[in-house]
């Protein structure tokens, strides 16, 4: 997708979006209508088409009963502020990734990805079957809002730079984009670091505002069109392993819904989680393959050895930081994680990591 295409269809009906988000939701004959307010640009790759396809499951498996209408990000307000429009009653529902709330709450960060942490299945895991999701509804319950994962993006790509970077020295003072625990990791490594939406990225590195930035990973980054300031692409993240996306939505509201329509937004959920998975996994390298072969960029696998040994240890700070000066939640949901991924690893790095080393190795029909 063209990037000037890509954001004049961001942009385009934002007067009248926000003129109808003034109503109050509408209720008729038994129907409902829920406005759910994004963090993502209109038709974003992955993760906006996520969105609106989530509120497409909730309206026709309600058959109507339960209308979801979205609202792009600035449309009805701020990309960052799409939780609070949740928490003050002006949406009934967000979307958009935990860690975007973490002055909020620490923890929320568990929630999306942590650095050197789970994988998406572990994550999910963790979520689904290890007690990750009651933790998630005790911190959401000071603020009268309900989470769920909706969406995964699996390992995120690095990000983007200007330059190659062969050392520690070469990201001294560098001006990069990266939220959440990673934020903070790269911080302590002597970045200058901060957080934008996805539509303010391109021109702040344009304008020389960031020196580098990463969002998520080849399928979104090339329809923002980063490729077009930064050559140099590095495509692991150490610092969001597994991110995962949630939908928010007011619990008080949620609750006081029929039996039916609860499942319906719950399971209406799981399932965009895994359909975003796939979603991004299948166009992901085709992305990856169109930067390459038609933009010229320049792709690294990894960071160079002394930058990761670096930020592991940063990563540890970070942590023992976050566990020593949080509150009682925030220690519980770290210790919940934390004892997950010691047992979740060993079934990664002991069952599929050894199978996809042989893969490599061994097995090739092209």
């Amino acid at each position: 997708m063209d990037r000037r295409s890509f954001l004049k269809n961001a942009s385009f009906a934002g007067t009248a979006a926000a003129a109808s988000a003034l109503a109050a939701p509408a209720v008729a004959q038994g129907k409902m209508t829920w406005r759910m307010v994004t963090t993502w640009p209109k038709n974003f790759p992955g993760l906006g088409v996520g969105a609106q396809r989530l509120a497409d499951r909730i309206t026709a498996a309600s058959d109507g009963q339960l209308t979801v209408q979205v609202f792009a990000a600035g449309e009805m307000v701020p990309p960052l502020q799409a939780l609070d429009a949740v928490i003050d009653g002006s949406a009934e529902m967000s979307h958009g990734a935990a860690y975007y709330w973490q002055n909020k709450s620490v923890a929320l960060s568990f929630f999306t990805g942590v650095p050197f942490g789970m994988t998406s299945r572990e994550l999910t895991a963790w979520v689904r079957f290890m007690g990750g999701q009651e933790i998630w509804d005790e911190i959401y319950d000071q603020f009268g809002v309900q989470g769920f994962l909706s969406g995964d993006t699996g390992t995120q790509a690095g990000g983007w730079f200007k330059n190659e970077l062969t050392s520690l020295d070469d990201i001294q003072g560098m001006r990069f984009r990266t939220p959440g625990l990673g934020g903070q990791v790269w911080q302590k490594m002597g970045v200058s670091v901060t957080n934008m939406a996805a539509g303010e990225i391109f021109q702040a590195l344009q304008n020389n505002t960031l020196d580098a930035a990463e969002f998520v990973g080849p399928y979104n980054d090339l329809a923002l069109g980063f490729y077009q300031v930064c050559k140099h692409y590095y495509t692991s993240s150490f610092n969001e392993p597994g991110l995962a996306t949630e939908v928010v939505v007011d619990k008080a509201k949620y609750q006081a819904l029929p039996s039916n329509l609860q499942a319906i937004v719950r399971d209406a959920a799981q399932a965009e989680y895994d359909n975003v998975a796939s979603d991004m996994y299948a166009n992901d390298p085709r992305a990856l393959a169109t930067l390459v072969n038609d933009h010229g960029v320049i792709t690294h696998n990894q960071f160079p050895d002394d930058i990761l040994q670096a930020a592991a240890n940063a990563a540890k700070e970070v942590l023992t930081e976050v566990r020593d000066n949080g509150d009682a939640l925030v220690q519980k949901t770290m210790k919940s994680y934390l004892g997950a991924l010691d047992i979740l690893r060993t079934r990664t790095e002991g069952t599929d990591q050894s199978f996809v080393m042989a893969r490599e190795k061994y097995f090739d029909m092209s």
